[in-house]
């Protein structure tokens, strides 16, 4: 699906910023960064030579801080589309009674 430009440079930059800190490639930023969601397993990399192969390798053995996570989670944020975004007002509004 389309990528709005401004939320996409948004994450590009955090995720420059966390590579100017590491050390480490935006690539290697992005693929530990999938690695260290609870929701994934695993990724499939896309390398078109050994190099790139090589360097993704580099993604794994070390971890993101839980303020580089929070930062790159922040620039990534999505609002869900209707009617995601409405439900979740309704826990706010009326509380359960539990």
């Amino acid at each position: 699906p389309p990528v709005e430009d401004e939320r996409l440079y948004k994450v590009i930059d955090a995720l420059d910023l966390v590579a100017a800190e590491t050390g480490k490639s935006i690539p290697q930023i992005a693929l530990n960064w999938l690695l260290q969601r609870p929701t994934v397993s695993t990724v499939v990399v896309g390398a078109r030579n050994e190099e790139q192969l090589r360097q993704n390798l580099g993604a794994v053995g070390w971890s993101l801080s839980t303020e580089q996570l929070k930062a790159l989670d922040a620039a990534s944020a999505t609002t869900p589309p209707y009617p995601y975004w409405h439900q979740r007002g309704f826990s706010e509004r009326n509380p359960s009674p539990v």
